[in-house]
């Protein structure tokens, strides 16, 4: 089904792209830095209506509230626009991220960078590519030659789980820090070697089902902050190449 996911975050991406730099209709959800635009609804409708049409015993978890079946074998967890504020402003660093789960295991995901043009794709056990060329993680396994990536959630000014402490004590270790806007294109950025690892609190299933596998199929870890296991429903995230992963770990550890 990998192609499936190509060519409809491929449309999604084309709908995105018509849209970018326009006027557009914004509403907040949890509070004024949640925003979402007609262009995630109509993009989010577009793979929705794909799914029902060609999969109709599919379930369906998306962020702008399509929830269909989420017990039925196969489930499409999607972000139909991941960085819908650097959409809203005119940045372009934006993407499309589809996974797709079978019995409470991600099989495919797909991530359309759409400004980029590049479709990162994985399947469980075949590796992860870019335009269908491989691609694999860094080799670097010096923290203090690392550059990482992270996120702050919606409610940053509360300073969830410590965000601006991690913060603070990464920039002491690591090379440079930088901080995209959306999670799916940093899963892509560790997956393809630009970034040695990103970490980020308080994400949701359908910012972590593709870049998950992503991430995995190049050769890198995901767990959370103790290195134990996670699942798409987790909410302390932390991902790298491997070779740094209990390095950034032990930071953790002294905040």
């Amino acid at each position: 089904m990998i192609n499936d996911l190509i060519e409809i975050s491929k449309e999604a991406g084309e709908l995105i792209r018509n849209d970018f730099g326009k006027t557009h209709s914004i509403e907040f959800k949890t509070n004024e830095l949640n925003l979402v635009t007609e262009t995630d609804k109509a993009s989010e409708k577009l793979i929705t209506d794909f799914i029902r049409k060609k999969f109709p015993s599919h379930g369906i978890l998306a962020e702008e509230g399509s929830d269909v079946n989420k017990t039925a074998e196969y489930l499409w967890v999607i972000d139909p626009l991941d960085g819908t504020t650097n959409f809203a402003h005119g940045l372009p660093i934006f993407s499309v991220s589809i996974g797709l789960m079978k019995n409470g295991e991600t099989i495919a995901g797909v991530i359309n960078d759409v400004n980029r043009n590049i479709i990162y794709s994985a399947e469980k056990n075949n590796g992860s590519f870019a335009n269908g060329i491989k691609i694999n993680v860094s080799t670097n396994s010096n923290l203090a030659h690392s550059l990482l990536v992270t996120g702050f959630p919606y409610n940053v000014k509360e300073n969830p789980d410590k965000a601006f402490e991690r913060f603070i004590e990464f920039l002491k270790s690591a090379r440079a820090i930088r901080r995209l806007g959306s999670a799916a294109i940093d899963f892509c950025y560790v997956a393809s070697g630009v970034f040695d690892g990103f970490w980020e609190v308080s994400l949701h299933p359908w910012d972590i089902c593709a870049g998950k596998l992503l991430v995995e199929e190049a050769g890198g870890f995901v767990t959370d902050f103790d290195g134990k296991k996670i699942d798409i429903y987790s909410k302390r995230i932390l991902c790298s190449n491997k070779l740094v992963h209990q390095k950034m770990i032990d930071v953790m550890k002294n905040i």
